[in-house]
């Protein structure tokens, strides 16, 4: 568990709903593909291997933190990890993505789908103490798949547009699908409790492809078992007592936050499609946001970037807490120097 040294930071007051000056600023994939470093460091390793190195780890999550100044670290990983770990043969092929050798298909697969063992996760406690240890009273936030990303990648063997096999199951085999999940549900949140109990001050849940559903098919085949995973969660507290933040981030979501709300996130991460303001209108008052300047405008001239910030910001303001982040991952071309500038303007603006 966290020390207590993080409990006033800028990003834990905001998570748990508080407005701070100034507002806290971390990227979605700021540990990764956009810095020098991180190509450099990780030339001659795979993904995988990179993740489950706690040196490697530490110093990639570290990056971005000693280079952009950001008021968060989020751990170097992958929302597949606990798929490896459970015995999964599970690739990240660079263009593609996460490849899995042999798709789930029938109930027979079921067999192949084991527990986590304590003794694999070591590496990824190892990190999380080596990173906390160095980040003091800066924040590591701990993050896992939601179940149906995660089970995606199961039934259709890598990323896919339309999802067509999933969707298959979904409305044809009601066992297989929640079986699946509900494994999910259960390897993430043992990923997820070793990240927080080895130090992370907050966990974020990613549900990249939610927006690839309707919003009647989020509520009846994914939400269920995202609500699991927070319930297997939900008793992570601080050194004070106080529960860890639950953030929960989907892209192409804007018709279902209020469904993702329900599932027990205590905060809503918004993409880039849909604006803070009507985030707040539609989840209330009371609901800390966390975004949601558009990645696509990274590359533009600098004044765009600019008014793209102050919009950003001035469309949080109904929110309780505002977390300043991308409306989705830093994308690889990205200038890093774009991104210091960013995380310094948010702070000057909101001192």
């Amino acid at each position: 568990m966290n020390t207590g040294l993080t409990a006033k930071s800028a990003l834990v007051s905001s998570l748990r709903g508080e407005r701070t000056a100034p507002l806290p600023v971390w990227f979605m994939r700021q540990a990764g593909r956009s810095l020098p470093e991180y190509r450099e460091i990780r030339l001659g390793t795979t993904m995988l291997e990179s993740c489950l190195n706690p040196d490697m780890v530490f110093e990639i999550t570290m990056q971005p933190v000693r280079r952009h100044q950001t008021d968060a670290a989020i751990l170097f990983s992958d929302i597949v990890i606990p798929l490896k770990l459970a015995g999964i043969d599970v690739e990240i092929v660079a263009g593609v993505g996460p490849v899995i050798k042999d798709p789930i298909a029938t109930t027979q697969d079921l067999a192949r789908l084991k527990r986590i063992t304590p003794e694999s996760l070591e590496p990824i406690r190892l990190a999380v103490q080596k990173v906390v240890a160095e980040l003091g009273s800066t924040p590591l936030i701990g993050f896992g798949g939601a179940p149906f990303t995660l089970a995606s990648y199961l039934f259709e063997g890598g990323p896919s547009k339309d999802l067509p096999k999933s969707r298959a199951i979904m409305h044809g085999d009601p066992k297989l699908w929640n079986s699946v999940l509900g494994w999910c549900a259960e390897i993430t949140a043992e990923f997820i409790r070793a990240q927080v109990l080895a130090g992370a001050s907050a966990l974020q849940v990613f549900d990249s492809w939610a927006g690839k559903l309707t919003v009647s098919e989020y509520e009846q085949f994914a939400a269920p078992h995202t609500k699991t995973l927070f319930s297997l969660l939900e008793d992570l507290k601080d050194e004070a007592g106080i529960a860890v933040p639950r953030t929960l981030f989907g892209l192409g979501t804007k018709e279902m936050l209020s469904e993702m709300h329900q599932t027990g996130a205590t905060v809503m991460g918004v993409d880039h499609f849909t604006t803070l303001s009507f985030a707040t209108e539609v989840l209330g008052p009371s609901v800390p946001l966390q975004g949601n300047i558009n990645p696509e405008l990274l590359t533009e001239a600098w004044e765009v970037i600019e008014q793209e910030v102050k919009n950003v910001i001035a469309s949080g303001q109904g929110a309780p807490g505002h977390i300043v982040n991308l409306g989705h991952g830093v994308p690889k071309d990205t200038d890093p120097e774009i991104l210091t500038k960013i995380v310094s303007l948010v702070h000057e603006l909101t001192k």
